[in-house]
């Protein structure tokens, strides 16, 4: 009788012990260039710790790394993923533009005008066109910023008023674009904006309406904010270590899976409109500033559209070139 206790008893432990095992904690390192009071990390990334801990009873968790602790700049961003460097890691797209040639598409204008439509059908899209461009890399989430505006120190509501301004796009890729609104693109990250506005080196820059408040405030160095101009995005992803992810027990990977693809897109492109619809409520605010608000013509709107299309048919050039002959037929379903 003591024996079956015995026996019982250790087999009991034995069990305790398996699942243990199966359930062990697991902490993510996040890996993200961005301040800490950004609104990816208080947001998304709020969002998906909140998440990844209530599905797994508190057995997988995630530590926030902000402001480059893991490395600074953004270049390296999807290299510190694929190498290990911390298990997640948040980075925009148009900083390595050559491992995601078919992804960049999203940054085009096109229809939609938001970071929802635009994330919404890039998820469209993925499987069929861009999930190779991912294959180094689990990804939890690809989406989007929407750049609808222009801060400028020159009136550039008008093809004219376009002609010579430095203006900075949101990608590189945009040049054709650009050129074909008579502006001279000029390459310069957004931490530099503010600097470059108020001293002359560029005249103009694409925004968002919370580009426009703090944290960027180009409100203080722009003479004019220009709104109804054709709207460019920048594709912004989150990526996680393959072996980091594939070494998690088979719950934890489930829950990866639950959250990861649209769902954290989406939670990404809200942390983007939110924070845009946030600066609009302040901007309706603030009387004190000393910029002018224009909206483009409907005129002068369908003559940049037409630039536009003929900036698009530039890069599809491009691309096919490259080697990429149905880049029109990704445009085109990205935009259907």
């Amino acid at each position: 009788m003591k024996f079956t206790r015995f026996t019982l008893t250790a087999a009991l432990a034995l069990g305790l012990g398996v699942s243990a095992h199966t359930a062990t904690s697991e902490e993510l390192s996040v890996a993200t260039f961005l301040p800490p009071q950004h609104h990816t990390n208080t947001g998304m990334f709020t969002w998906f710790a909140e998440e990844i801990e209530k599905r797994s009873g508190g057995s997988l968790t995630m530590k926030l790394y902000p402001a480059g602790q893991l490395g600074a700049g953004p270049v390296q961003q999807y290299k510190r993923a694929v190498e290990g460097v911390a298990d997640i890691t948040f980075g925009v797209s148009g900083y390595t533009p050559a491992l995601f040639p078919k992804t960049m598409l999203a940054i085009l204008p096109g229809t939609s005008e938001t970071a929802d439509q635009s994330t919404r059908a890039i998820w469209d899209i993925y499987e069929d066109h861009l999930a190779d461009e991912y294959e180094d890399v689990k990804v939890l989430a690809v989406g989007t910023v929407a750049g609808n505006l222009f801060a400028a120190t020159r009136d550039v509501s008008t093809m004219e008023g376009m002609k010579g301004v430095k203006i900075v796009p949101f990608a590189a890729m945009t040049t054709p674009i650009i050129e074909a609104l008579g502006a001279v693109p000029v390459q310069m990250p957004v931490t530099e904006m503010y600097t470059g506005l108020s001293t002359g080196t560029i005249d103009a820059t694409t925004a968002s309406y919370n580009n426009i408040t703090q944290p960027w405030n180009f409100w203080d160095v722009s003479t004019y904010i220009v709104e109804n101009v054709p709207s460019t995005f920048a594709v912004t992803y989150a990526v996680m270590n393959k072996e980091r992810y594939m070494s998690l027990s088979d719950e934890h990977r489930a829950i990866i899976d639950e959250v990861a693809g649209l769902p954290m897109s989406l939670e990404l492109a809200k942390s983007f409109d939110g924070a845009d619809e946030r600066s609009k409520k302040i901007i309706a605010e603030t009387t004190d500033k000393n910029y002018e608000w224009i909206v483009v013509s409907d005129e002068e709107r369908a003559k940049m559209d037409a630039a536009v299309a003929q900036g698009l048919d530039a890069i599809f050039a491009d691309y096919e070139g490259r080697g990429i002959a149905n880049v029109r037929d990704i445009y085109g379903a990205l935009n259907r």
